[in-house]
């Protein structure tokens, strides 16, 4: 869904800068007298000598009470729809996972649930002291997000060969997936140094 939106809005986007620059561009060439044609007369760009916003244009509602409250509210409105934006492009997680079911309809699996059994596997192995798991991707192609809190004593190689070898392959064994692409992060826990007295 998100991926759609994203599309159309930048399309739309896109259509709009195109479709401005082209005529400031027409304007700026004085190809419409060049050409024998004319812009609309809506339009305020005509010739190389004009300019997009003329000094009437950016002082006749100065004056009024209700215009600089107005011109703010829309700048925090549309600031607020960016912000919005910019944090939906964030990977979300995966609430189901698709898993071929060999009947022709797929099984649905939370995906809250394989990743608190990925976690649980993966806090299970030596010298991990917490694990964090996200599934994010694709319904029928997800992509495992594993951050792992290691013990200070860890062994950094044995942690992720066991990591990649069983936890994330049992999981991807029991979904039935082909594929199951993962990026581990890695941070060790820090620990107090005792006091001798």
């Amino acid at each position: 869904m998100l991926r759609t939106v994203n599309r159309i809005l930048l399309g739309l986007l896109g259509l709009g800068l195109f479709a401005l620059g082209g005529g400031v561009l027409l304007g700026a060439l004085d190809l419409q007298r060049h050409w024998d044609f004319d812009m609309p007369g809506w339009w305020p760009f005509r010739g190389p000598d004009d300019v997009l916003l003329g000094t009437w244009g950016r002082t006749r509602w100065r004056d009024e009470g209700w215009w600089w409250p107005t011109v703010i509210a829309a700048l925090v409105v549309l600031l607020a729809l960016l912000l919005w934006w910019l944090l939906a492009q964030r990977r979300h997680r995966l609430d189901r996972v698709l898993v071929d079911s060999e009947d022709g309809v797929p099984a649905r699996l939370d995906g809250r649930a394989l990743e608190t059994v990925i976690e649980e596997e993966a806090q299970a192995l030596d010298g991990v002291s917490r694990a964090h798991v996200r599934l994010t991707g694709r319904r029928t192609a997800p992509t495992a997000r594993v951050r792992l809190l290691l013990e200070p004593h860890a062994d950094l190689a044995r942690a992720v060969g066991r990591l990649s070898r069983e936890t994330l392959a049992h999981a991807r064994d029991s979904t039935g997936l082909d594929h199951l692409p993962s990026k581990v992060r890695l941070r060790e826990a820090r620990h107090r140094a005792r006091r001798a007295t």
